[in-house]
């Protein structure tokens, strides 16, 4: 049993080793101009070894992007345990999410990509067990507060999450000179002066 747990640890460690390579070397080089034996290289593991876990390139980023969107739901759930106000959890995980993004820029075009497509693309981005997406977790959030009064409900809460997701998508490309994070908070508040009821345009959150 000892062994085998040995066994299981090496190869948790290396696989780990692998995958914090891959995202250092994809946030220094870029994903498309990182190649496998440098990521290898940068693990300190024989090239081979990469083949015991990882069939491409691509299958890093899948499970790079899938541990993202579990940590995304925790929090969220963690703010739903917390006395907050709709708005107050929606800011909050919009800027999560900003930050993630910003951070690792090399998971914005295929963030933008699942967040205006359907089929393999989006299943990039879901959990593989409960099938949970960033779409999905914004899109919760916003029904929620729907139900409780706090969001205008004359509009399809799928409207909005599209929305918020074509925030990140601007701020993206834009030309002015601020921040990503900058970009995105400006626009977060326009959007939700929009979107609150007028009782709840004045409050504070």
């Amino acid at each position: 049993m000892v062994s085998i747990n040995r066994r299981e640890r090496k190869k948790l460690n290396s696989k780990k080793a692998i995958i914090d390579a891959a995202v250092k070397l994809f946030i220094t080089k870029g994903y498309k101009d990182t190649a496998i034996a440098e990521i290898m290289n940068e693990a300190d593991l024989g090239i081979g070894t990469f083949y015991n876990y990882f069939e491409s390139k691509e299958e890093i980023l899948k499970h790079f992007l899938t541990e993202i969107i579990s940590k995304a739901n925790k929090h969220c759930l963690s703010l739903l345990d917390e006395p907050k106000s709709s708005s107050e959890i929606l800011t909050e995980m919009f800027l999560f999410t900003g930050r993630i993004l910003d951070e690792n820029r090399f998971v914005l075009p295929l963030f933008l990509s699942a967040a205006h497509r359907s089929g393999s693309t989006a299943k990039v981005f879901s959990h593989p067990t409960d099938g949970i997406t960033f779409r999905s977790i914004f899109n919760n959030i916003i029904k929620s507060g729907q139900q409780r009064g706090e969001f205008r409900n004359d509009i399809p809460a799928e409207v909005i999450t599209e929305m918020f997701h074509s925030i990140f998508q601007t701020a993206s490309f834009s030309s002015l000179e601020l921040s990503f994070m900058q970009n995105i908070q400006y626009k977060l508040k326009l959007t939700l002066d929009g979107l609150l009821i007028r009782s709840q345009n004045t409050h504070e959150c």
